[in-house]
């Protein structure tokens, strides 16, 4: 009984290889390149805004872009970690710095309830529409880095990496598009910057599950 216990094992075993330990520092470094490759192809296709290139920009769109920016730190820090499951693993940060970047649409609205009567005009919604389909394009890049890392991986809860994945992606990917974007009232950056996140969060969740099934 022995000799079959010791057959099964080497059985079960024979064709096991060696894996490389993933690195969150490796899986860092392939987001930095992924957003960096998404900035020069934005700039590339859409060129820089006038008021960035003239270092000009409004406290406004400091604010935005810089809580997107955190929020896409985050949410990736907490991808990339979801990717090598261990005991202790926390991601409180990406639900801070959402907290933190969700005040700004909420202000947004808040201003828009008070003004109803100007609303066509203050959210100028075929430019809006453009923001949102541009900021959801310059996902993709970082999209497909998290998406990879992912699979590389074994994560457990497919739904939350997934939801995490696409706020991350999204965030950063609305930053960089950011720096095409002319318009920087807190009317467009509250409600057509803020959008992209909501959206990729979603397609995150129903998305990802199904290209992580292991």
């Amino acid at each position: 009984m022995k000799h079959d216990s010791n057959s099964l094992i080497d059985a079960l075993v024979d064709e096991l290889v060696p894996v490389r330990p993933l690195r969150r520092a490796e899986g860092g470094a392939l987001v930095l390149a992924a957003t960096v490759l998404t900035g020069l192809l934005v700039l590339a296709i859409n060129g820089i805004a006038g008021n960035v290139l003239a270092g000009a920009v409004s406290p406004m769109f400091l604010l935005a872009n810089g809580l997107l920016l955190l929020l896409g730190v985050a949410a990736s820090a907490s991808t990339i970690a979801m990717a090598s499951p261990r005991v202790g693993n926390r991601h409180d940060g990406t639900g801070w710095a959402l907290a933190m970047a969700a005040v700004f649409p909420a202000v947004t609205l808040a201003l828009l309830a008070a003004h109803r009567a100007d609303l066509p005009h203050l959210l100028d919604v075929a430019a809006g529409w453009h923001c949102l389909v541009e900021a959801l394009l310059s996902s993709l890049v970082v999209a497909g880095a998290l998406l990879l890392w992912l699979r590389r991986g074994a994560p457990v809860s497919p739904r939350t990496a997934g939801i995490h994945l696409g706020v991350a992606a999204t965030a950063l990917g609305t930053a960089v598009y950011g720096l095409s974007c002319p318009a920087e009232t807190i009317y467009h950056l509250g409600i057509w910057h803020a959008l992209p996140v909501l959206v990729g969060g979603l397609i995150g969740r129903i998305v990802v599950p199904q290209l992580l099934r292991w």
